[in-house]
């Protein structure tokens, strides 16, 4: 399971140290995407089968479906962790990450989220004020 969070920076050539735990948790390959809420997934390969695997399912007539999964593929790129524990993050993942210097990685689960810096703080500044209602909406979910 992929937990916590950790604050890193990206470097001249685009590379980021991925934190040892989670390396221990995704292997040496991953795959690395555009992700919701301007920030970048990353799946284990076998995760990432399991994500492919629902979204073959989903119908092919729905229009909203195809652009999801336009989304994930079409960002979606096959990483490999150098000696040094970093990745190189394409130029245009970063751009849709807003990713300039300093980041986050979290864990969430069986992924790691890439935020900015900026952008996490956004978010969890803007998420502090909604947590009741996520919590309400969990107790309907049944969780």
């Amino acid at each position: 399971m992929l937990i916590g969070e950790y604050q890193h920076s990206i470097d001249a050539k685009s590379r980021i140290i991925v934190p040892s735990k989670f390396r221990d948790e995704l292997g040496n390959k991953f795959i690395l995407t555009k992700g919701l809420d301007n920030c970048l997934f990353i799946f284990s390969l076998e995760e990432w089968a399991k994500f492919e695997e629902k979204l073959k399912n989903l119908p092919v007539a729905s229009k909203e479906a195809r652009a999801f999964v336009r989304y994930f593929f079409s960002g979606a790129v096959e990483c490999e962790i150098d000696r040094q524990g970093r990745l190189i993050i394409p130029q245009n993942l970063r751009e849709h990450a807003k990713i300039e210097k300093d980041l986050v990685a979290i864990g969430v689960l069986s992924r790691v989220e890439i935020w900015s810096k900026r952008e996490w703080e956004n978010y969890s500044t803007n998420a502090d004020l909604g947590y009741d209602g996520i919590a309400e909406k969990m107790a309907e979910l049944g969780i």
